[in-house]
């Protein structure tokens, strides 16, 4: 999609809509000079909406005007934003992701978002990029039938009282970070046919190759001489050989300070649970299972382009975990690159155990500062739901800036508890550790096992399993995967200092 911004009257722009947020009246409350000045551009179609009822401003509320006097565009739509008091950039995405998806439907091929003060920041318009880009995205790629005939829009227009080189970086920003979101969004709509953890490693090359960056694939035969048990284990069930995916961001000019920082992604790219087998019913939807590997790739993709002044290492550790004749076994004990021994007591629990090798290698690669994102454990949608990517961390400072770059993307995460007494929970007769507790605080400790090979480094885990898709459509981004991650990450990365 093309990203254009201008700060010339509304009423000049061409496009086949224009589409203007209006809020909730509130007792007091004035329209923002934009509002007044469309309502009187429109011979008082807006007055009348609020007077009739048929339009209260509420959270994506909508209603369309065609061919509205006084305006260029032929469509005029209106957008619920809710409580002005309540409105930030998050929301702003959410309601540029409706407009999209909504005027594309009435074949739309353009359309302007016309932004007010107090809502007329850079953050405001690059959310108005970002959530029209995003919203833009189908995952109907592989439909011959039925398939929705909504052409994409090709050209929004940020329309802003006034326009400064901040707001020209801010949506060129914007639109990079969408649009590797998508390219996450893409990598985790492929079936698992047609994406084994090869191919995911081809596709990681392909895009490194093509912004610049660095790329290494680590093979079976090379694994085994590392010594990454773990890993190799998961990935004995199935014919699809397993990779690690290496991809390194090298700023020209590094912050000072020595800082090196690590995003590993889980990359199972299908996950029958193995001899520990899962029910049936919906896994069609693992998938999905290497939603953190497609997330960190993501992000590299983005970094390249942004150029953080952090040098970052994405470390995607891609299995398919199957039952097979060579698949391990609960009660098997693997030892891992770290050195340390697991009980293998539920063959499902296998995301942990490939970050596990994963995480000693990046600190041997020299990272200092270790994220990882993965579809983990079912515990944490029980926790937390779908609304919040929960966050354990060993490291409160590390955390709370991983945190903050999370409110400025508008990803909604939740800090989880990692006290020591846990660690109870995780205790073998046979080996230094077991890969699974009993079933309370599945999800911690799932967080738990893994801060044992992340020792002293500062580390975030990021548990996404409840995020990472979305099972009906909503008015702004359609069903399916989400690529949560990717703009908190690229965030916290773009403002490291030191």
């Amino acid at each position: 999609m093309e990203t254009q911004i201008t700060a010339a009257p509304v009423e000049t722009v061409e496009t086949d809509a224009v589409a203007l947020v209006l809020f909730e009246r509130e007792e007091g409350q004035e329209p923002t000079p934009l509002a007044r000045k469309i309502d009187q551009l429109t011979a008082g179609w807006i007055g009348d909406l609020y007077a009739s009822g048929e339009f209260k401003g509420k959270t994506l509320e909508t209603a369309l005007c065609y061919r509205p006097s006084g305006l260029r565009s032929p469509r005029l739509l209106v957008i619920g934003g809710g409580k002005a008091g309540s409105f930030g950039h998050a929301e702003l995405r959410r309601l540029a992701g409706a407009a999209a998806r909504l005027l594309k439907g009435k074949g739309c091929r353009s359309f302007a978002l016309a932004l007010d003060a107090p809502f007329d920041a850079p953050e405001h318009a690059a959310a108005a990029a970002e959530g029209a880009i995003l919203g833009d995205y189908e995952t109907d790629r592989y439909k011959t039938q039925d398939k929705d005939e909504r052409k994409p829009i090709e050209r929004l227009i940020v329309v802003l009282p006034a326009v400064t080189a901040g707001h020209e970086q801010a949506v060129m920003r914007g639109r990079i970070l969408a649009e590797s979101q998508n390219f996450t969004r893409d990598l985790v709509n492929e079936p698992a046919n047609l994406l084994p953890p090869l191919v995911l490693a081809e596709r990681a090359r392909q895009m490194a190759s093509e912004y610049g960056l660095e790329c290494e694939i680590l093979d079976r035969e090379r694994m085994a001489q590392l010594g990454m048990g773990a890993l190799l284990g998961v990935a004995a069930g199935s014919q699809n050989p397993p990779a690690l995916i290496i991809v390194r961001y090298k700023p020209d000019t590094p912050a000072p300070g020595g800082a090196h920082l690590g995003l590993l992604g889980k990359g199972v790219t299908f996950d029958t649970g193995g001899i520990s087998l899962k029910p049936s019913d919906n896994m069609e939807k693992m998938k999905y299972d290497m939603a953190g590997g497609a997330s960190v790739l993501g992000v590299m993709r983005a970094l390249a382009q942004l150029k953080p002044a952090i040098p970052v290492t994405a470390l995607v550790p891609a299995v398919e975990n199957m039952p097979g004749g060579r698949a391990q076994r609960p009660g098997d004990i693997v030892t891992t690159l770290s050195g340390k021994t697991v009980e293998v007591l539920n063959t499902d629990a296998e995301g942990r155990l490939i970050l596990a090798d994963a995480i000693t290698y990046a600190k041997r690669l020299g990272c200092t500062h270790l994220v990882d994102v993965a579809t983990l454990t079912g515990a944490i949608v029980v926790a937390l739901g779908y609304v919040n990517v929960g966050v354990f961390s060993n490291n409160d400072e590390f955390r709370d800036r991983l945190l903050a770059a999370s409110r400025a993307a508008g990803e909604k995460m939740w800090p989880m508890p990692l006290d020591d007494e846990y660690k109870e929970m995780l205790k073998s007769a046979f080996a230094d550790i077991p890969n699974v507790g009993n079933r309370w605080g599945g999800a911690i400790t799932a967080a738990m096992f893994l801060k044992e090979f992340v020792e002293n480094t500062p580390w975030v885990h990021l548990d996404i399993a409840g995020t990472a898709w979305l099972e009906d459509a909503k008015p702004y981004m359609a069903k399916g995967p989400t690529g949560v991650t990717v703009r908190t990450l690229a965030n916290l990365s773009l403002s490291w200092k030191s």
